[in-house]
């Protein structure tokens, strides 16, 4: 006779197991899955919800929220977490060993980086963040009283911040532009080449912005600076293994990459790409033997840190591959342009960012004029276990360049009932208001 007590018993194995296979879910399976689906366009494939559940099963995730805040950090595939916690345990047995081996094993990542990316893998140094990416080319150019830097009031503050202080320490011109959300990359290099002056000296911009994801013409932009001797600092934070493009094919000087946000590594880890003319004569943020003037990896100075965060990048790249780029980045378009193309009719409500093909991929903000951005948040919050970000900005002297509104970033494992749920939310504020 079973008891209650022994099917229960059994019931609980068997999910354990059930558990255990999918929580094994790997790069081979995903491969596999996209194998079944490799004849068709990447926009068919984008549709196709059977394929994406596959993916999905590759994470492990807390599906009692709903998180539409990727572009802070994105959870990694669980393949790409167990190798980094893998490569922690075997650090931890001998630490001035193992971590030793782990460490000389790290060129692996350099190569796959390059070859993933479109770059000399000698042009690239593995970092922690974008931040200290961008620091690094901030900080280490020679700069004098007088010389201009021009870059925009809609980028990442912890680089404004670098370049007032830069200002405030040398003497240095920071000239902060500002666009309409969104524009046109006519627009941008209009607005950047009649800004430039005989004391500029340096460019600095996003590839696409963390604001709206509005996308700025980075080639363009880089053959007019060094046309004219001036330097290009690039942020790519949001857009390296967001959508498909190669590092060498926009001709910039610098540029900046969290590799845990659109690539799913493992927290802490970054790339800063430096053309390999511009190597000897930029400082590194700590210092380094002059024999290491030549040798990017300079720039990776930092002293004793972990090596297997950078180790797990490996992993992440395979599953990139697993996937595909141009896969990846139509499903995020297609996630965006979901929950857009339903809100965007809606009266009251404003979509600050372009939906136009090869504008936007998985990267979009949107306000209800009448409702405050923060209480919407928290709103969205508390009663939808919705997470999002407030974003935006305001400009006193030309306000109809102001905006606030809700960033959403969805993900590959973002399932359509998610965006659905959003949208019905969103629709009820339209109509209603928030609550009192």
């Amino acid at each position: 006779m079973w008891s209650r007590r022994s099917v229960l018993k059994l019931a609980g194995v068997a999910t354990g197991a059930a558990f255990a296979a999918r929580n094994n879910y790997g790069i081979e399976e995903v491969a596999a899955a996209t194998a079944a689906v490799e004849s068709r366009s990447p926009d068919e494939v984008a549709a196709d919800e059977t394929y994406w559940r596959e993916i999905q099963f590759a994470f492990t995730l807390d599906r009692t929220l709903i998180n539409l805040n990727n572009g802070n950090s994105c959870p990694s595939p669980t393949v790409v977490h167990e190798a980094y916690k893998r490569y922690l345990d075997s650090s931890n047995q001998a630490p001035v060993y193992h971590r030793g081996l782990i460490e000389r094993n790290i060129e692996t990542v350099r190569r796959r980086l390059g070859a993933e990316f479109g770059a000399d893998p000698e042009e690239l140094a593995i970092t922690r963040n974008a931040s200290e990416s961008l620091q690094i080319a901030q900080n280490g150019l020679d700069l004098k009283p007088g010389d201009e830097i021009i870059t925009t009031e809609q980028d990442y503050g912890r680089m404004l911040t670098t370049w007032d202080q830069r200002a405030r320490r040398d003497k240095i011109k920071v000239t902060r532009l500002d666009f309409p959300c969104p524009t046109t990359q006519a627009d941008l290099l209009d607005r950047f080449t009649k800004a430039i002056t005989p004391q500029t000296k340096a460019l600095h911009f996003c590839h696409i912005t963390n604001q709206t994801g509005q996308l700025f013409p980075v080639r363009e932009l880089s053959r007019l600076a060094r046309s004219r001797g001036i330097t290009t600092i690039v942020d790519g934070a949001h857009a390296l293994a967001h959508f498909p493009f190669k590092l060498r094919d926009l001709e910039m000087d610098f540029y900046g990459v969290s590799l845990h946000k659109w690539l799913l590594a493992p927290t802490g880890t970054g790339l800063l790409y430096v053309r390999r003319d511009r190597i000897a004569g930029t400082w590194p943020l700590q210092a380094a033997p002059e024999r290491a003037d030549h040798d990017v990896r300079k720039f990776e100075e930092i002293g004793t840190s972990p090596a297997a965060t950078k180790a797990a990048i490996n992993e992440a790249i395979a599953f990139q591959q697993a996937i595909g780029i141009e896969r990846k980045a139509a499903r995020l378009r297609y996630l965006t342009l979901r929950w857009a193309n339903q809100l965007k009719d809606v009266p009251r409500i404003k979509i600050h960012s372009s939906l136009d093909a090869g504008q936007t991929w998985g990267l979009a903000v949107v306000s209800i004029d009448g409702v405050d951005t923060n209480k919407l948040s928290t709103h969205l919050w508390d009663k939808n276990r919705i997470i999002v970000t407030g974003v935006g900005h305001e400009n006193i002297k030309t306000p109809s360049l102001s905006y606030r509104g809700l960033r959403i970033t969805p993900n590959i494992y973002t399932p359509l009932e998610e965006i659905d749920y959003f949208v019905e939310a969103m629709q009820k504020v339209a109509r209603n208001g928030l609550p009192g």
